[in-house]
């Protein structure tokens, strides 16, 4: 019964929004609430001015590291226990492997740039730590957290390998400009994030430093840094990645839309129903990749070929690549959680693996409709034992250098803890990112017929529907209620 409520719930909010002529109903009690977002943010508290502070010579990080815990003594101990630290979550229970797992950039698997074992030095450019060059990295120690890549104002401070200062930094001009992170201290790592500028994510790029209203109204309108929606406590920063965790995106540590936002902010009823089965996102975010090109392919199976190079189609060391500029979501029913492929998990190789499918369906009472970038690839695996290899492509040896599968992968198995066959092929994989950057003003929110049309952007049949519900009803497909 509770299905059958959930899908004719769907199919009368999707009709209520193309209601040409509105009924309006006054009924004591029932009207809307006001949605008043600026109420609800938070009081940042002016920084204190480091300027006079800081005087010694400083000339390594764990130096500048070491200065600042003289007055902030908890600060090295809460960063180290945070997962922008770790790269890896807590222990959650995973159901498709019936088992407790930790995931996180420190051993997940991806599309893009694949791994991090045996790539240390180069993929810990972006760790919030000094010094992480391979697996015997030592994570309890304070002195290696690194304050600067947070909270550096001069603009002046930059990363280099294994996380330590470019050569050349001027650490105490860094050290003395210190205040509340801004975006570039963010975007410095998540909008180059996948080895350059809007690769990655499809909503993260170098766009949003400075950006217009058009491209993200928060940011360009109203002036909000990453910290205003990302909030800390105890340098705990909230915020959960569907791209590295299984777990609850509604429910642990996220954040959400209604953090401000009113459940149903809308002055309009129609608006308002859709509000229990569409993401805020999905209406509100009709693009992402606004001014930036962002990648969508990613073929590994052309790399280590001599032919013309260009950022955004072709390079030797990485293959060929399709990137795309005001790039349309895709919208898929997601509950939070994700159906995650782990390191040594069996795939087939005539199908598109996803390494992190959302979770969700019509029938689903948590999923709602969100708006995805999802990023095709092509990438190397084991033909004996049919899963995916993790490669060494960076230093002696590593692909990048001798453009040699065979060698890289027998390098990379040393690290990976997975056996190599000595056969190799490569296979089709996707990975999903939830799209919640880049909203656009409200004058840009996707209308009614920009998915209630022939022309529609949504795949009725895809969701579960039979059809548009306006046209066809809310009947699910074969097998589900009516």
């Amino acid at each position: 019964m509770r299905d059958s409520n959930r899908t004719w719930l769907i199919g009368t909010s999707i009709s209520l929004a193309i209601i040409i002529i509105p009924i309006l109903v006054a009924i004591p009690g029932k009207t809307p609430p006001v949605d008043d977002p600026h109420s609800k943010l938070s009081v940042v508290n002016p920084h204190v001015d480091h300027s006079s502070l800081m005087n010694d010579s400083l000339t390594t990080g764990q130096e500048v590291t070491r200065a600042c815990l003289v007055c902030h003594p908890d600060a090295g101990n809460q960063v180290r226990h945070t997962s922008h630290y770790t790269w890896e979550s807590d222990s959650v229970y995973s159901p498709d492997h019936d088992r407790m797992v930790t995931l996180g950039k420190k051993n997940a698997i991806n599309n893009f740039c694949i791994s991090i074992e045996s790539n240390w030095p180069a993929c810990t450019a972006c760790h919030a730590g000094y010094g992480w060059k391979d697996a015997e990295y030592d994570f309890s120690k304070d002195e290696n957290v690194d304050c600067l890549v947070c909270h550096d104002l001069s603009g002046g401070y930059k990363k280099s390998k294994e996380g330590l200062p470019e050569k050349g930094v001027d650490l105490l001009a860094a050290a003395k400009s210190v205040g509340s992170p801004n975006r570039e201290n963010c975007g410095g790592c998540h909008f180059d994030g996948g080895g350059g500028n809007a690769v990655k994510h499809g909503d993260l790029d170098e766009s949003l430093k400075y950006p217009s209203e058009y491209i993200d109204v928060h940011m360009g309108r109203y002036d909000f840094q990453c910290i205003t929606c990302h909030r800390s406590t105890d340098h705990k920063i909230r915020g959960r990645a569907s791209s590295v965790s299984v777990g609850n995106l509604n429910k642990d540590n996220q954040v959400l839309c209604t953090d401000c936002h009113a459940e149903k902010p809308h002055s309009d009823m129609r608006l308002n129903e859709h509000t229990e089965t569409v993401a805020c996102q999905t209406c509100h975010i009709p693009s992402m990749a606004r001014k930036e090109a962002t990648k969508i392919n990613w073929d590994w199976s052309t790399a280590g070929q001599d032919r013309p190079e260009n950022a955004h189609q072709y390079l030797k060391i990485k293959g060929s690549f399709v990137y795309e500029k005001n790039h349309a979501p895709e919208y898929i029913w997601y509950n939070g959680t994700t159906k995650r492929y782990l390191k040594g998990d069996i795939m087939d190789p005539t199908i598109t693996t996803p390494f992190n499918l959302p979770n969700g369906n019509i029938k689903d009472r948590e999923a709602k409709i969100w708006p995805f970038k999802v990023h095709y690839g092509k990438q190397v695996y084991d033909t004996k034992y049919n899963y995916f290899l993790l490669p060494k492509t960076v230093g002696e040896g590593g692909f990048w250098t001798e453009f040699d599968w065979d060698l890289a992968l027998r390098l990379g198995a040393e690290n990976s803890g997975l056996a190599y066959s000595g056969k190799y092929n490569f296979a089709p994989t996707s990975f999903y990112w939830a799209t919640s950057h880049m909203v656009a003003p409200k004058e840009e929110a996707l209308r009614c017929i920009d998915c209630h049309s022939d022309a529609g952007r949504l795949d009725w049949q895809q969701l579960g529907f039979d059809g548009d519900p306006i046209t066809h009803g809310s009947r699910r497909l074969a097998g589900g209620v009516k």
